[in-house]
């Protein structure tokens, strides 16, 4: 945003560019005016790239053409010249520059943030040095000093000696965090002549992503695919062949597939993204969460050696820069990676893959609130680029644009090497406690795990934790105390009120059943702490781990989890939805989903979709492998739609069911969701802007077919001393509800009593 007050000059017949300088160069804090000669007026537009004077030396810089103007900021005889279109024509920056602008027009932001997070600063910081330990003498004389050492009780020694003669290189810091070999016995070796210590500064660009310690080199398959590939079954093929045949006829056409757990989505993926980068393209491959990198990563690695890179949050500043550099000199031609991965700078991106693409994390909570999804088909729009999206329970907007004809529509319906999906139970947890069993953990669940363990199979414990902050339910027959006019939970407030997040609506505590009269009507409070306690009491023999936010700490905490489980290092393994996230352990046989129907509950329109989606991704899970699975799905309410459709795997289903009740209720797909919210320290004026807001949205609704709900608590209501409320405007027409927020944006801009309130916007969400 500018910082200069607008004179509102208008020069006739002379045009001006706003311009960001390459930020490459500089740092990315402000939009420059130049005027456009003449000779280039018809050879610049918005996203060329350009060489301008810059600064006071008017050196000559790179920069990008933003917007055309007639108006200038300030005295137009000061304005500097654009000295010429640059021979670079259109380069990868100046595509993501539209895009950028694609995404203030869409989800409403500066353009300056926009540009940020298409062009995130890449920092070049100073290598760090790394030392590194070898022998120094020949593997007799070393096998004579190992005996030595043994004999000598030197095992500190011994150990780190016993490695490397079978392993040649190892870091000191590997030594000493997988040998627990200290530095004063390194120092003896080394003062002894009998190992090396070489410093080196090292390439960070693989540490910590491809499941690989420092002391390991990474594989080096060099740049072709490996021969060795998977053979795709018939279904697979006929899959690829057919989104093939639809690049032919319509290249910028999306694809949806959908395909049951354990169908091999991920080899019809690596089958197209071999036919892109036959054409000398390259691919993004986006995935929902940071823990599922190591699996995906070690897939395309196996199957295309070293073109393959990770980029994402938890990389260090230097590990951005490296891999971006890889990038940029075409070292990489795959990348994988969550969210951010979306805006790698290829120069002639071919394919873009959105895996699991169901997850709300492809969501971004912060300005600009982009939908990656939505963006990687802008992007690949300006780019002639494909994108596919995948998942065993797309989200209802994907299905509903594939099953319209909107997109191209691949179904896979049987899961490869001829595994059988999983049988499943519905345990109904009301009466287990009238049974008189008060346990977290059913009767037929426990039995269960008591026979894996027996086969010395592996179990998986689901425990679904969205929703459960705030909702009240009655334990004894499973009613849930809703919104009369929403159809979404109360949410529990401190001051006794039970509240809705969308219109307000508000009604005192319960502190009985209205249907059963049971005085046992309150919210959940469960962990996955509380969990491994229980499993540890019930099977203290059972080798148990947790995977949740306090044992994942640090940057490889997901991977050391996942790594272990899948070595058969634990029998059971505890923890939330990161765990049933397309994770492949051929040795689990079971799935418990505990408090199934516990995120059934969330102050969300799409709260049943959720819950169908967890539900279904936990039970695939089990039996990938070439044994049975099974799945316990434990739910104080059996006969809801979205349980009983996930337990019988039957997307169909619930899609029928859930797209009518939006279609009555107005939520998308069936309609349009722009949500604004707002927060502020100071909470009257924030219910004062609120009220402003809406009456200026009033104003604004005459001739367009919308309604306005709220304002009202969001679901959090306050956050780090901020109290936070939202409004939400519906309507079929997208293009009103972009003209009322660009109009809301302007009001808010110009009144200064908003300077002390945060305003982001939500679409469709």
């Amino acid at each position: 945003m500018r910082d200069r007050k607008r004179m509102g000059d208008t020069v006739k017949r002379q045009l001006y560019a706003d311009i960001i300088v390459d930020i490459t160069h500089e740092k990315l804090d402000r939009i420059y005016q130049y005027r456009i000669p003449e000779t280039l007026a018809g050879r610049i537009r918005p996203g060329v790239c350009v060489d301008v004077p810059f600064g006071r030396s008017n050196r000559m810089t790179r920069a990008y053409v933003l917007a055309l103007s007639d108006t200038v900021d300030y005295d137009p005889e000061k304005i500097k010249e654009i000295a010429s279109v640059s021979d670079r024509g259109i380069t990868i920056e100046s595509r993501l520059i539209r895009l950028a602008m694609w995404i203030r027009h869409t989800y409403g932001c500066t353009m300056i943030q926009a540009l940020k997070t298409v062009l995130p600063v890449k920092e070049k910081e100073t290598g760090r040095v790394q030392k590194q330990l070898q022998l120094s003498v020949d593997p007799e004389t070393a096998g004579r000093i190992l005996s030595e050492a043994e004999a000598k009780h030197h095992a500190a020694k011994a150990r780190l000696l016993r490695h490397l003669m079978t392993t040649p290189v190892i870091t000191q810091a590997a030594a000493a965090r997988e040998l627990h070999v200290g530095s004063s016995a390194i120092a003896a070796l080394a003062r002894d002549g009998i190992i090396e210590i070489r410093e080196t500064t090292v390439d960070a660009a693989d540490s910590g992503n491809t499941g690989k310690s420092e002391g390991t080199a990474p594989e080096q398959n060099g740049d072709q695919p490996q021969l060795n590939q998977p053979q795709l079954s018939a279904e697979q093929y006929h899959a690829v062949e057919t989104i093939l045949e639809s690049w032919r006829e319509e290249p910028e056409r999306p694809c949806l597939i959908e395909g049951v757990t354990g169908s091999g989505k991920t080899l019809v993926y690596m089958a197209l993204a071999e036919q892109v980068l036959k054409q000398g393209r390259q691919v993004i491959i986006l995935i929902p969460e940071i823990s599922l990198s190591w699996q995906n990563v070690k897939r395309f690695r196996q199957r295309f050696g070293d073109i393959v890179t990770v980029i994402h949050s938890r990389m260090s500043k230097r590990e951005r820069y490296l891999h971006y550099e890889k990038v940029r000199s075409g070292q990489a031609k795959i990348v994988v990676g969550p969210r951010s991965a979306l805006f790698t700078p290829f120069t002639n991106t071919g394919l873009i893959i959105l895996d699991e693409e169901q997850e709300s994390s492809y969501r971004s909570e912060e300005t600009p609130r982009y939908d990656a999804r939505e963006t990687a088909i802008a992007r690949a729009g300006i780019e002639n680029a494909h994108v596919i999206f995948g998942s065993a329970t797309p989200s209802l907007d994907s299905a509903c644009r594939a099953r319209s004809g909107e997109w191209t529509y691949i179904r896979l319906t049987e899961r490869y090497g001829n595994a059988l999906l999983p049988s499943v139970e519905i345990v109904d947890m009301r009466r287990e406690m009238q049974e008189g069993n008060r346990s977290m953990i059913s009767r037929s669940l426990q039995e269960q795990i008591a026979g894996r363990l027996a086969k010395q199979e592996q179990s998986i414990l689901f425990l679904n934790k969205r929703g459960m902050a705030g909702f009240i339910s009655c334990r004894n027959c499973g009613t849930v105390i809703k919104c009369p006019h929403c159809d979404v939970s109360l949410t529990a407030h401190r001051n006794g009120m039970l509240i809705c997040h969308y219109c307000n609506y508000r009604t005192p505590y319960l502190s009985s059943c209205p249907v059963c009269g049971s005085p046992h009507i309150h919210g959940f409070r469960a962990g996955t702490e509380k969990v491994e306690q229980t499993i540890r009491q019930m099977f203290p023999e059972a080798r148990v781990i947790r995977m949740d936010a306090d044992t994942t700490g640090g940057k490889e905490g997901h991977d050391r989890i996942l790594k272990a489980f899948a070595a058969q290092e634990a029998d059971i393994l505890i923890g939330t939805q990161m765990i049933v996230k397309g994770h492949d352990f051929p040795n689990v046989t079971l799935v418990g989903a505990l408090l199934a129907d516990l995120s059934l509950f969330a102050s969300d329109y799409r709260a049943a979709e959720r819950t169908y989606q967890l539900i279904v991704q936990a039970v695939g899970r089990a039996g990938r492998g070439s044994m049975p699975g099974s799945a316990v799905i434990q739910t104080y309410n059996p006969d809801h739609y979205s349980i009983v459709t996930a337990a019988d795997q039957n997307y169909d289903a619930f899609y029928r069911k859930e797209l009518g009740i939006r279609e009555l209720m107005q939520y998308p797909p069936a309609a349009h969701l722009l949500t604004i919210h707002m927060s502020s320290k100071d909470e009257p004026l924030l219910n004062k802007g609120a009220g402003y807001v809406k009456q200026y949205l009033q104003h604004l609704q005459k001739d367009r077919e919308v309604s306005i709900i709220g304002p009202a608590p969001e679901a959090v209501a306050k956050m780090q001393e901020y109290h936070r409320a939202a409004i939400s405007v519906k309507g079929e027409n997208l293009e009103d509800l972009l003209q009322m927020r660009r109009f809301l944006e302007s009001y808010i801009e110009i009144n200064s009593g908003f300077d002390a309130i945060r305003v982001q916007y939500d679409l469709d969400r």
